[in-house]
């Protein structure tokens, strides 16, 4: 009998050891076993809310997160400790398969577990007569979208990669070779538009579906991953025209819109931001929880050199994802209001009625005070995809196929309204309105960089962009050919950079892959 190996951890109340001993092991049990009711395949499909999204965003370590490293990667951003390997030789352009073994191995091992668990979900569940259709079909909408999510991480960090849509059932071809980027964008693509006209997904907000996957959810990782695609280094022919046909879908619901401002910048939208994640301007989120999955954010918010008496983050707090003066400089000092304290970010903080001031920028939006000063254990949940994304994929997707029109103006000066809050947005619309296509398409990189700073696009924008941003002066940002160009650490970008390596332990273990070129 063929054996799947089905890691499903499931809190399903307190048993008495004896009951435990005499139980199957769920990790031992065959298909036919496992899969005969609607619990199971349930099951199968609510372990991916869990662990189907990558640990990029949740591990801890001196490091910091390993989403970080993308912001690390492009020079742009500083770990405030030095202990561990990773953030040095990424900004320095220097790692390679070994000395950044254990981040790449940990990426890679995270998203093919995530994959194998949505293999054996995509499978077997059709097999399960107690199911109805429609119950059947939103379980594999979710189970497609969790493996199209992992792809699409792999795919950006690795390029190539081995594609995989069937549960290993034996030891026959497991040395699998990587397939070209091109086929597994189109496996991302096929699952989440199978997911849309399938899945009978809710079209609501994800906070109002219990956090499960909605229609939005998975349109807007379909607009993002049609984007990507079509930048570099596969620029498949419609993609720019798809990426902005499904943005517009997320628009037109009129299910999203963005936080506004209050009166003052206490009030603002950035701080609404920091303080509930269930607003309609969230799309996608990953859910936190003190006792379960820890939001560990917050610990790489307060700067080492500023912590105030009585926080809770550890030992040693410390700013894990700085901003260089470079990126802080991407901001009009005058106009935008995601550079002042206490907005995305902060270089003094008030406790106790004293004033605590720093000379560098620590993320706001992750400032958890609960955690920080009482648990020491983050709860508030992680923002993966917003509205003002969208707004800005659109934007950018409309110009790159049709120009620049009213459409694309209106939802680029939503977005930079927003941050320019004192600007009148008619003088916005006027000035994005008489630029050209080239002009107009790099005002929505700048805003990217703006809006986005603390969302892990940096990296992925450089990539598929191909240019990296240079400021003359505050608020004034050119861009120039990233290959070639000399990072803020003195290191100069070649072509191999534009991909991480394998690690060393995962090439060992499946000879049938090649490293990347230049590693």
């Amino acid at each position: 009998m063929k054996k799947i190996i089905i890691t499903i951890f499931i809190v399903l109340g307190f048993t008495s050891c004896e009951k435990f001993l005499k139980e199957t092991p769920k990790d031992q049990i065959s298909s036919s076993q496992y899969f005969k009711t609607k619990a199971d395949a349930e099951a199968t499909v609510n372990i991916l809310y869990y662990n189907g999204v990558p640990t990029f965003y949740n591990d801890a370590g001196f490091e910091g997160t390993s989403m970080m490293m993308s912001g690390y990667m492009s020079g742009l951003f500083d770990n405030g400790r030095k202990e561990r390997p990773g953030p040095i030789e990424a900004q320095h352009l220097t790692l390679d398969p070994v000395n950044v073994n254990a981040y790449m191995h940990k990426w890679w091992q995270s998203c093919y577990q995530a994959i194998s668990r949505s293999n054996i979900a995509i499978k077997y569940i059709p097999e399960i007569g107690a199911l109805s259709e429609s119950d059947a079909n939103k379980l594999l909408a979710e189970a497609r979208f969790f493996r199209a999510l992992n792809y699409f991480y792999l795919v950006k960090i690795f390029g190539d990669v081995p594609l995989i849509t069937e549960p290993s059932e034996n030891l026959d071809n497991i040395y699998v070779k990587r397939d070209p980027d091109e086929k597994v964008y189109d496996q991302i693509t096929t699952d989440l538009n199978w997911a849309l006209d399938n899945g009978g997904l809710a079209d609501v907000l994800f906070s109002s579906n219990g956090n499960r996957i909605t229609q939005g959810v998975v349109s807007a990782l379909l607009a993002d991953a049609y984007l990507q695609m079509a930048g570099y280094p596969v620029q498949a022919e419609g993609s720019y025209a798809k990426a902005a046909e499904v943005a517009r879908m997320i628009i037109n619901s009129g299910k999203y819109e963005l936080i506004k401002n209050g009166n003052t910048p206490t009030e603002s939208a950035y701080n609404k931001m920091r303080t509930s994640q269930n607003q309609s301007e969230y799309i996608y989120f990953l859910e936190c929880n003190a006792d379960l999955r820890t939001n560990n954010l917050t610990k790489y918010t307060i700067p080492t050199n500023a912590a105030p008496p009585g926080t809770k983050t550890g030992d040693f707090p410390w700013n894990g994802y700085r901003p260089l003066d470079e990126y802080v400089s991407i901001y009009d000092p005058d106009k935008d209001l995601r550079m002042k304290n206490n907005q995305l970010f902060y270089n003094k903080i008030e406790k106790n009625s004293i004033v605590y001031e720093f000379n560098e920028w620590a993320p706001y939006l992750w400032y958890d005070e609960t955690a920080i000063y009482s648990t020491g254990r983050g709860s508030m949940n992680i923002g993966m995809y917003r509205y003002a994304e969208v707004l800005l994929i659109a934007a950018e997707a409309i110009v790159q196929t049709k120009g620049v029109n009213n459409e694309a103006v209106t939802y680029l000066a939503d977005v930079r309204s927003r941050g320019y809050w004192q600007t009148d947005r008619n003088q916005i619309e006027l000035e994005l309105a008489g630029l050209s296509d080239e002009q107009f398409i790099k005002e929505v990189w700048k805003e990217r960089y703006r809006e986005l700073a603390l969302d892990y696009k940096t990296w992925p924008d450089i990539q598929r962009t191909r240019k990296y941003p240079v400021v003359s002066s505050p608020g004034v940002v050119e861009f120039v050919d990233v290959i070639g160009h000399t990072n803020p650490w003195g290191a100069t970008f070649k072509e191999s950079n534009m991909l991480f390596p394998i690690s060393e332990m995962d090439i060992q273990r499946n000879p049938a892959l090649v490293p990347n070129p230049g590693y």
